[in-house]
Order: C-alpha cells, then sequence, then structure tokens
C-alpha cells in the first residue's frame, strides 16, 4: 500500500459557512456533516473536515486544480469580491503568478486560512512571483 493524505482538519469559526466557502469557490460540495465534521472532499479522495474551534491558528492549504477549474475559481473570486494575490505574503494584489508554467494564487478564507490554488505542482528550484506574474488587466 503506498502513503496517501486521507483526511486533515480544518478548524474554523463556523464550519458550515467555512467549508460552503471553500466548497463554492472550488465548485465541490460541503458535508452532509459527519460527527461534529462538515467535510469537503476533494476529487482526489482527501477530505478536509472543517470542526468548530475557537482557539487555533491559521494554516496554508494549497489545491492542485487544472486550467479551467482555475479559470472558474478566478471568476468566482471576482465575482465574490473576495482579493487575491500572487504571493503567500499577500504581495500582488488582483494578479495571478506564473510559478512553474503555470498559474496560481493566494486568498484568504473566513478564518483567515491562506489558500492557494495552483494550476502545476511546485519543482525543485524555488521561483519568484515577481518575475512571472498576469498584471491585473490580463488575469
Amino acid at each position: 500500500m503506498t502513503v496517501e493524505l486521507n483526511h486533515t482538519i480544518i478548524p474554523a469559526r463556523d464550519k458550515r459557512a467555512s467549508a460552503k466557502f471553500l466548497a463554492d469557490i472550488l465548485g465541490l460540495e460541503a458535508g452532509p456533516e459527519w460527527s461534529h465534521f462538515v467535510p469537503v472532499r476533494t476529487s482526489n479522495g482527501v477530505t478536509l473536515d472543517y470542526a468548530d474551534a475557537t482557539d487555533f491558528r491559521r494554516q496554508h492549504y494549497a489545491f492542485l486544480v487544472s486550467e479551467s477549474e482555475f479559470d472558474a475559481a478566478l471568476s468566482r473570486i471576482k465575482a465574490a469580491g473576495i482579493a487575491f494575490y500572487a504571493d503567500f505574503n499577500r504581495a500582488g494584489r488582483g494578479q495571478v503568478n506564473h510559478l512553474y508554467s503555470g498559474r496560481g494564487l493566494y486568498f484568504d478564507d473566513p478564518d483567515g486560512h491562506l489558500l492557494e490554488i495552483i494550476t502545476r505542482p511546485y519543482g525543485p528550484t524555488p521561483e519568484r512571483w515577481t518575475e512571472i506574474i498576469d498584471t491585473p488587466a490580463t488575469t
């Protein structure tokens, strides 16, 4: 058997709202509630189990998507008026990076978790987003 990530728990102030937020952006479904979790299942079978919490550390979650899924997610982000960035430090507001010959962006969920969508996996050599971006007019 190979080792695969099966699920992770994501703390949220409102598990239902946070799960729905992510599911809506990625074109997935949230729920149904299972035990005290609201799951969001990705296409590779990993489940993000949202759980209510009051004190938690913000985390980073990255999602590998197809080009068409990226376009759809970016459209939903823009339609919702959600700020997005080319860089994890929240630099390059309204810009899309082109790291590793793909496209990527970062945005915050309602609990301050930093979410990322990318169209290509990261390679072995770090790339700088400032050299590989779309301007706001072309995203």
